[in-house]
């Protein structure tokens, strides 16, 4: 029967907000179990890697312990595993890789290769394993923003890719391949081959996660990913504009008739933030972003702002999550990664490969 010490813990643990996703522990699913023995023990199990952001989940759970169970000694454990999750259809996982997320958005201009770089460095900076695979193929920038423009990938047996090694993620693009300065005159069969290519023959070593930066639009890609690429979830950038909101409306209903679950939309540029006095000023409307996810009951993973420094940094080869990572800038696009993988590891796991298979021979 639990003790009082117990009983108290368990009230405090379940008003106790986890910072970047608003959930409490106990409705997370998070508290693995709670024992006394001489002292309380509190062990915190996740889905998602927190090692950067550890601290912050331990100081909000200091604070709810100290209104709710002031005076007790409390000992807390955090641990983490990033596990496979389900796809759609019957498609089975990529060798190598656990989970697969793209970031999209119907509409071009959104900042959606922004998002999705500074989405992968964040989750790396957590102690995840994390790929990035550049699937604009007729406007690739990822390997700009990463800082290796110059850098081709090496092919050690002629068929496949060894991935580009960049501020700790595991990057392919076709803009690696490429002369960038002429221009990608292909058909939709060429860049099919050309996205099955960079994805199916690319040597992934052990990642945690693959982050997909899509093409705007509907078009080939869009298709070919939803047949043949097995997506654990994905993400819709948008601007709070009403031209863009109906766009990622549409990138919605999109994912729903391929069976790919979205995790959640991400408001981009959702105010502008004056570099002289800090001011915030909704350039491109208010409100549009928790409007559409509230309609259509998805998380809003973060409004992120307007500002000269993302820009710039990302120009520069060093994102913000690099150049920046504890600034407010930097937390801002770490929670929103927190966030998504947070409501990642709630969906339901993939067990295809998880039990051998049963060989009858005949005598």
């Amino acid at each position: 029967m639990p003790s009082t010490l117990q009983n108290k813990l368990e009230s405090a643990l379940s008003r106790c907000s986890i910072p970047w996703s608003g959930e409490n522990l106990a409705a997370a699913g998070a508290v693995a179990g709670i024992a006394e023995d001489g002292r309380m023990t509190v062990g915190l199990q996740l889905g998602y890697p927190v090692e950067r952001s550890q601290t912050r989940l331990l100081a909000a759970i200091r604070a709810a312990l100290d209104a709710d169970a002031e005076g007790i000694d409390v000992e807390l454990n955090v641990e983490w595993k990033v596990r496979r999750h389900a796809v759609q259809g019957v498609l089975t996982p990529l060798p190598g890789v656990r989970n697969i997320l793209v970031v999209s958005s119907a509409k071009g201009g959104v900042g959606k290769s922004t998002v999705a770089v500074n989405l992968a460095l964040a989750l790396a900076c957590e102690g995840a394993r994390v790929g990035m695979l550049d699937a604009d193929i007729y406007g690739p920038s990822q390997p700009l923003m990463l800082g290796v423009a110059d850098q081709q990938p090496v092919s050690k047996d002629g068929k496949t890719f060894e991935p580009i090694e960049a501020h700790g993620l595991q990057m392919i693009s076709i803009g690696s391949l490429i002369d960038t300065d002429q221009p990608m005159v292909w058909r939709g069969p060429m860049v099919t081959q050309a996205l099955n290519q960079l994805l199916f023959q690319t040597n992934w070593r052990d990642l945690d996660y693959l982050v997909v930066d899509m093409p705007p639009g509907t078009g080939d890609i869009q298709l070919t990913l939803s047949q043949k690429v097995p997506v654990s979830g994905a993400i819709i950038v948008t601007t709070p504009q009403d031209i863009a909101l109906a766009d990622a409306l549409r990138g919605l209903r999109r994912f729903e008739k391929v069976k790919i679950p979205v995790l959640g939309l991400v408001e981009n540029m959702s105010s502008f933030v004056c570099p002289a006095c800090g001011e915030a000023t909704p350039l491109f409307g208010q409100g549009g972003g928790v409007e559409i996810a509230r309609q259509n009951e998805l998380p809003l993973l973060a409004q992120l702002p307007l500002d000269i420094r993302i820009r710039q940094e990302t120009d520069g080869g060093a994102p913000t999550v690099v150049a920046e990572p504890d600034s407010p800038l930097g937390l801002a696009f770490r929670d929103m990664a927190l966030n998504t993988v947070a409501r990642l590891a709630e969906r339901p796991r993939d067990y295809k490969g998880a039990f051998p298979e049963i060989v009858v021979e005949k005598n």
